[in-house]
């Protein structure tokens, strides 16, 4: 059929620049500056993720941690921390956690709690007490009276030693030998002669054997009475050590126990005064440590040397958490969630022989015993990344109880027993990550639902009549906290628009702030280096364009290909089976749009659809189901009363890399549809949006992009003041566009036809009215007599040969483009 037979369709709806442009009147906003702007605490669009924490923070049962998902950017802990702050702030504060020595058992410490800024205090009165000690106790042990009973005992003791001395002697008398003292304290008997004199070795051995073995008879029987005498006198010391120590405790004990006694008068922990009362008795036994020490050799650099100090080491009080200048519950973000930062560690030195020791003082503690009372925020990959941390962590948020341990992986072996006491703590710990981390876990590791019951989604964006107020407020407060210059009303206008730009609707804007912080501090730095004293439209324009500027070297290079003709883009002109595509690129931090030429060729067969994309594995899931869309709308619409048998391909021409998306599944089809109607369509529009077998037009992603993707290549090309794209109705609300696409509309050159109906869209595209099947000079009609043509076609030549079998579908070779 002629063109001049076809049916002529009525002309298309087409958008205004006001219909594609987003503009915010500076006048519209009433202030002159963002130092005018008052800022408020204001989360809203948050309610639901509020809720959700306010919800963790209030039921004290265990396992209501809470898992934040939807915030990004690199501050998304300190934004977290800010929200808790404020929810937390009319909490009690909570109070501190000290350590100290378990006299009965010193590998196990002593962990208590007590109210808020008490544990320093009883670090200091236990210092105070040491020193008062160190002074007070040599002095008293000086005091004369002290000195006379020392002396007495000596006295007495010495007199009862000396009775055992002479014993020996008379024993040794009677036997006929003398007792000899040896200057370096031997002991040993010579025998007499005749005349009382000790007899020389010579005179020992003229005398007879008999007379030999007689003395040395008696030697052995005075060597045992000397044992008998070392032992009495070993005895008689122990009991007069016993009884100066008895009377040093004695004397001691009316110093220690009135100092004691008014430390514990300070407390009401039951735990404290049983302590005191053990460090009382320790004292008493350990009373050498208080002596004056001797003079000591110089240290030796780098090694560790011991003192008199290390005597008084278990007096010490360890203060894992000082809470005194905490107000409220403590909010705590753990950068680096390690096991050390998290659980806590044991240090250790090395002693003089070379050994790893530590002892109860060197007992670090971690963030989960810090934000007892309070919470602790933990990025979740890195708390699931970290070596040893995640079974740990969930095995404490179980049980509620910590246990501070040497953590040491690459050791060899096991260097301290020490471990302290397991010590309650009542932590909320905050995670945050992606929806996707919370759902694998959910789903594949079952004690994550049960530590973890709570999930605070934020959202990402926020509508309704006072979201630009809220977003003005957040526009001051980074301004505030980064100490930019003040933005002036019309650069906080181009913000709003680049806000409604970031989630693709007019009518809504960011909730979450990373990107705009940049750009603000991108213009920031511009105004200054003009020497501006305030941020204006300009300077945030700049910015914009230069990040575009930064990152579009690749999109630039696509386009240098498409105007060389080394990529195929038609721009003009009309033709069968061939329509311009559009695809988003995202390059890390940087998208555009670029068009593709997607072409369909039909021939008599019983092969179906062919998708050459998933044939070379080059095509994505959801590319293949907009594929067999389009298949089951072609059997819905032209084979009600014959069979559709027909052998057509589909492909996007000069694509070498994965493609996935189904926002190309109209286009697919109207390239279908004008190769099996013969009816050539327009080269200057490109088609974006997906559509369901129904023929309805369905809403796509990356609307501006692809937009301005096209434009720009019409315009590296040449602008006929015809082209344009063909794009869903439901997208219009999406349309932020650049202003140099903005005035091409409105100066003609460029266009936006909206369509609801893939009916629309052919009829935009070709000119020519959709119609029905049974609609004489229609698209759909000529459509339909080519498919009958080619069943009766298969018929009168028979049953062709099966088709190859198709590869299988499997991942594509190349990441396919995100999905739009």
């Amino acid at each position: 059929m002629s063109d001049s037979a076809h049916a002529a369709a009525a002309p298309p709806r087409e958008l205004s620049a006001s219909d594609a442009a987003f503009v915010v009147a500076a006048d519209a906003l009433t202030f002159a500056t963002t130092a005018e702007v008052a800022i408020t605490p204001d989360w809203k669009g948050q309610e639901r993720a509020l809720a959700a924490i306010e919800l963790g923070l209030g039921v004290a049962h265990a396992g209501f941690n809470i898992y934040v998902s939807g915030l990004g950017g690199t501050q998304r802990e300190q934004t977290v921390a800010s929200l808790l702050t404020e929810l937390t702030r009319t909490l009690p504060r909570p109070g501190d956690r000290v350590l100290v020595q378990n006299f009965q058992n010193r590998d196990r410490p002593r962990a208590f709690y007590l109210p808020a800024g008490q544990g320093k205090q009883l670090r200091r009165d236990m210092v105070e007490l040491v020193e008062d000690l160190k002074r007070s106790l040599p002095e008293t042990f000086r005091k004369e009276t002290f000195e006379n009973e020392k002396e007495a005992l000596s006295e007495r003791y010495g007199h009862e030693g000396e009775a055992i001395a002479r014993e020996l002697q008379q024993r040794a008398t009677e036997k006929g030998f003398v007792v000899q003292y040896h200057p370096q304290g031997g002991i040993f008997f010579l025998p007499l002669r005749k005349d009382g004199q000790p007899m020389e070795p010579e005179e020992f051995q003229k005398l007879s054997q008999p007379e030999q073995d007689e003395l040395r008879q008696k030697e052995r029987e005075l060597g045992r009475d000397l044992k008998t005498m070392l032992r009495r006198q070993q005895a008689l010391a122990r009991r007069l050590g016993r009884e100066v120590k008895d009377a040093e405790r004695r004397v001691a004990a009316d110093v220690i126990a009135p100092m004691v006694d008014d430390i514990a008068q300070r407390y009401e922990s039951a735990e404290v005064h049983q302590y005191l009362n053990d460090v009382h008795e320790h004292m008493l036994d350990n009373l050498e440590a208080f002596r004056e020490p001797a003079p000591a050799p110089p240290p030796i650099p780098g090694m560790y040397t011991a003192s008199a100090a290390d005597g008084l080491v278990d007096y010490e009080i360890n203060v894992l958490v000082d809470n005194s200048a905490t107000t409220g519950a403590p909010i705590i973000i753990e950068g680096s969630p390690t096991y050390k930062n998290l659980f806590g560690s044991v240090e250790r030195m090395v002693d003089p022989s070379g050994k790893l020791v530590t002892n109860f003082t060197r007992i670090k503690t971690g963030s989960l015993l810090r934000g007892h009372g309070g919470c602790v925020i933990i990025n979740a990959l890195d708390a699931l990344t970290e070596p040893q941390v995640w079974r740990p962590l969930k095995r404490c948020l179980k049980s509620e109880e910590l246990e501070i341990e040497a953590y040491d992986p690459f050791a060899l072996f096991a260097t301290t027993a020490l471990k302290p006491e397991p010590m309650r703590i009542s932590t909320r710990v905050v995670l945050t990550g992606p929806a996707e981390l919370f759902q694998l876990l959910y789903f594949y590791d079952e004690e994550f639902r049960e530590i973890f019951k709570v999930k605070a989604d934020f959202g990402f964006e926020v509508d309704g009549d006072d979201a630009r107020a809220s977003f003005v407020a957040q526009v001051a407060r980074i301004v505030r906290d980064e100490q930019l210059p003040a933005f002036r009303r019309a650069a906080v206008a181009r913000l709003i628009e680049f806000g409604a730009r970031s989630v693709n609707h007019r009518r809504k804007l960011p909730s979450q702030w990373e990107d705009l912080a940049d750009v603000m501090r991108e213009a920031a730095f511009w105004c200054r280096k003009a020497g501006a004293a305030e941020v204006d439209d300009a300077h945030v324009q700049h910015a914009l364009e230069q990040r575009i500027f930064r990152l579009n070297r690749i999109e630039e290079k696509l386009r240098e290909l498409i105007r060389d003709g080394v990529l195929l883009v038609d721009v003009d002109g009309r033709k069968v089976g061939q329509v311009n595509g559009l695809a988003v690129l995202n390059l890390g931090g940087y998208e555009f749009g670029r068009p593709s030429r997607v072409t369909a060729a039909v021939a008599m067969g019983g092969a179906g659809i062919i998708n050459i994309e998933r044939e070379a594995q080059l095509s994505g899931h959801t590319h293949d189901k907009g594929v067999l869309i389009v298949s089951g709308y072609l059997r819905r619409l032209y084979a009600q009363d014959f069979p559709l048998s027909l052998s057509a391909s589909l492909c996007f021409e000069q694509s070498y890399s994965g493609i996935d998306g189904d926002s190309a599944s109209s286009t697919e089809l109207y390239a279908l549809i004008s190769s099996l109607s013969g009816v050539p369509l327009r080269q200057d529009l490109a088609v974006t949006g997906s559509v369901n077998q129904w023929g309805e037009i369905q809403p796509i992603g990356g609307i501006n992009e692809k937009v301005e993707g096209f434009y720009a290549t019409c315009r590296a090309i040449g602008l006929t003041g015809a082209q344009g794209v063909v794009m869903p109705v439901q997208n219009i609300d999406g349309l932020v566009l650049r202003p140099e696409v903005v005035d091409a509309i409105r100066a003609g050159q460029f266009h936006l036809y909206p369509i609801r109906t893939i009916d629309e869209g052919l009829e935009v595209l070709s000119g020519v009215k959709a119609g029905s099947v049974a609609e004489e000079g229609t698209i759909h009609r000529l459509a339909v007599q080519r498919l009958r043509q080619l069943a009766e076609g298969l018929k009168h030549f028979g049953t062709p040969p099966p088709p190859p079998p198709s590869m299988p579908a499997s991942p594509p070779a190349s990441p396919p483009a995100p999905p739009k």
